[in-house]
């Protein structure tokens, strides 16, 4: 829950900084954001399961 916590309260900094700085926020559109990393999690999912059941 920590590791949560301080990700959520370093976001919210670096978005207030670029916007104090007036760039762009470095983050993509909402929906395709979470689509890729639900698609990182899943690589990461799927390569730990393979490893397992072909026994690397």
């Amino acid at each position: 829950m920590k590791e949560i916590i301080l990700s959520l309260i370093a976001g919210v900094f670096v978005g207030v900084l670029f916007k104090i700085i007036r760039l762009p926020l470095p983050a993509p559109p909402v929906l395709t954001g979470v689509i890729g990393i639900f698609g990182v999690y899943l690589g990461g999912v799927l390569v730990d399961w393979a490893s397992k059941y072909f026994g690397q």
